[in-house]
């Protein structure tokens, strides 16, 4: 059997915890391997501040926030440059208050580009940067408000999962995931259950070189400029899927095939948030450090959630958000190390 599994998940995606210092410093990732990140999502842990999301296509300094609907804003005092093995900061308290701490989560894209839209009505003008082995693409892209508009994303592959957000007034995030189709959608910014309507994803699932617009204006409004974050699944580094809750203690297991760093979470047939975990903040199951996509809350630590193993995760917990019995929920995680290698040999277990 031929495998083609990242060995090494660091080289595209790491974790970065950090204390504010309230200055200018230079935040240096701590994996073995260099990284510039191209997509940094940075949320203080101790106060509610907003999720801070900077990319290189956007460009530094220029930030939204995945708990809010409201537009990009320039801020020359948050996120200063992408640097070749981290990023820099200003003094803005969102990302940098002295003696508070933070985390960043990091993902790497890298070949750039420009070019012109696609599918019907004029075409418009966008950007990207994309890394074709982790299967990550971030695009800039103008709306043109008309049904079939089609945005290019060069991953090669469908897109197992994007996140949209215009960027130049106030809209909510658009979420697009494999396991919901592409007549659904759900707002990151919100608690919402998945809603249905043609005119989001204008019916159509996204193809291996293009994903396709309906005529909403959350996602594409004439002359609006937007963001999208697209991610396909990638052997021994990323999965995107779905599972049914139980409700026990002796939760559902969900196999990824490879020991998660970073798990996100949402329940999709009733209201409730976007869980996030990771193995930096909490290094020891069970798993107890919990943030929020679509809140400023502060980290939460006061339950037993779940396991990360060699091979998946596993929720301890039986609350409604990540695991009630018979519910259904959608899921997006990253690797710290495959379970079978591109040899197709088994890895170490936790």
């Amino acid at each position: 059997m031929a495998y083609t599994a990242i060995d090494d998940p660091e080289l595209y995606f790491q974790i970065k915890l950090y204390t504010g210092d309230g200055s200018t410093p230079s935040i240096t990732l701590d994996g073995d391997e260099d990284m510039q990140p191209d997509f940094v999502w940075i949320k203080n842990r101790d106060e509610a501040d907003s999720n801070c999301l900077f990319d290189s296509v956007r460009g530094a300094t220029e930030v939204i926030h995945s708990d809010a609907s409201t537009a990009e804003a320039t801020d020359a005092d948050t996120l200063t440059s992408f640097d070749s093995d981290g990023f820099a900061l200003g003094a803005d308290v969102k990302v940098n208050t002295d003696t508070e701490a933070y985390v960043a989560w990091n993902w790497k894209a890298g070949t750039t580009g420009s070019g012109t839209t696609t599918g019907s009505g004029t075409g418009k003008a966008y950007s990207y940067s994309v890394n074709t082995t982790s299967l990550c693409s971030i695009i800039k892209y103008v709306g043109n408000g008309i049904a079939g508009h089609t945005i290019p994303h060069h991953l090669g592959v469908a897109p197992s999962m994007m996140l949209v957000k215009q960027t130049n007034t106030t809209r909510s995030w658009m979420v697009q995931h494999k396991s919901t189709t592409a007549t659904n959608w759900q707002h990151l910014d919100r608690t919402d259950i998945t809603a249905s309507d043609i005119r989001a994803w204008n019916n159509t699932e996204p193809t291996s070189s293009v994903f396709t617009l309906g005529t909403y204006d959350d996602i594409n409004q004439d002359d609006g400029t937007y963001i999208c974050y697209a991610f396909s699944q990638k052997q021994g580094y990323s999965k995107f899927g779905s599972y049914t809750g139980n409700g026990d203690a002796d939760g559902a297991f969900v196999y990824t095939g490879f020991r998660p760093a970073w798990v996100m979470v949402k329940r999709t047939d009733s209201v409730d948030y976007w869980y996030m975990f990771d193995n930096k903040r909490d290094v020891d199951n069970v798993m107890e450090m919990k943030l929020e996509a679509n809140t400023s809350d502060a980290e939460y630590t006061s339950v037993d959630w779940l396991d990360f193993t060699s091979n998946g995760f596993k929720w301890r917990y039986t609350g409604g958000g990540v695991n009630a019995d018979g519910g259904t929920f959608i899921y997006m995680a990253f690797a710290e190390a495959p379970f079978v290698n591109s040899n197709g040999v088994p890895c170490n277990a936790r």
